[in-house]
């Protein structure tokens, strides 16, 4: 799970940003005897979607947005997000789009995963929401956000806390190959972009099973319990799941 400490000691000092361990998996939903729920969740319009989001701490802190990865969703921040407003942040974990509560507010608009896109979405946020400037802090889908708000945008980031990998995504370096091993990894990539990886993205039961085998793929020693899965699962339920994250 997310190094909860680390976190909190790396937004505690500002810091520019900071590299987290990520060892049994990023859900800290999981864990035995730790929280697994936030308060009813919150709804905004903001840009092209309404965003559901969940939201702790004192309403006037300062503001920490917490950004989930694939293929998970909110629940990972359930033990991170009450230790920082507990600090006295005011934590706001929102849906990405095409996940949980999140809606597109037409449904003639483009369902586009483009990271600058998702981007966006959180600059449209944080505008509704009236945050001048927050620390982003995010994994997987969720720092590559936090990466490239905060190059297109660095004046409404105060810091940066980004796990697991990758941050900006370098189109033109994609095209080169990985070594073989490292290519099986990112076997779902190939298997979306077939008609018949799409298909299975967009039927619910091929979809469930997919992504806990991406869980369990991604993060042998995490001994999350079914529980913990079906939580995040049913934000894999959103209508436009299957074609956002085909999309990205």
């Amino acid at each position: 799970m997310i190094d909860r400490r680390t976190v909190t000691q790396a937004i505690g000092l500002g810091a520019a940003a900071a590299a987290l361990p990520v060892g049994a998996g990023t859900n800290a939903a999981a864990a035995p005897g730790g929280r697994t729920a936030f308060a009813p969740l919150k709804r905004i319009r903001a840009g092209l979607l309404d965003i559901g989001y969940a939201e702790t701490g004192p309403p006037h802190g300062p503001v920490v947005l917490c950004l989930h990865g694939w293929p998970y969703d909110i629940h990972s921040f359930t033990e991170v997000a009450p230790l920082l407003s507990e600090a006295g942040y005011r934590v706001i974990v929102p849906y990405l789009r095409g996940h949980g509560t999140t809606a597109f507010l037409s449904p003639k608009t483009v369902r586009n995963a483009q990271q600058s896109a998702v981007a966006l979405d959180v600059i449209a946020l944080m505008d509704a929401l009236k945050i001048p400037e927050a620390v982003l802090a995010g994994f997987d889908w969720g720092s590559r956000t936090a990466g490239v708000v905060a190059a297109l945008w660095p004046q409404r980031v105060k810091a940066l806390v980004p796990v697991s990998g990758y941050l900006i995504t370098h189109l033109p370096s994609q095209r080169n190959p990985l070594p073989p091993k490292a290519e099986h990894t990112w076997w779902y990539q190939y298997y979306f972009a077939t008609d018949r990886g799409r298909t299975a993205l967009e039927t619910r039961q091929n979809r469930h099973d997919l992504c806990r085998l991406v869980w369990e793929e991604a993060s042998p020693t995490w001994n999350f319990d079914d529980a913990a899965f079906e939580r995040t699962a049913a934000a894999f339920d959103n209508p436009d799941y299957a074609a956002i994250v085909v999309h990205n």
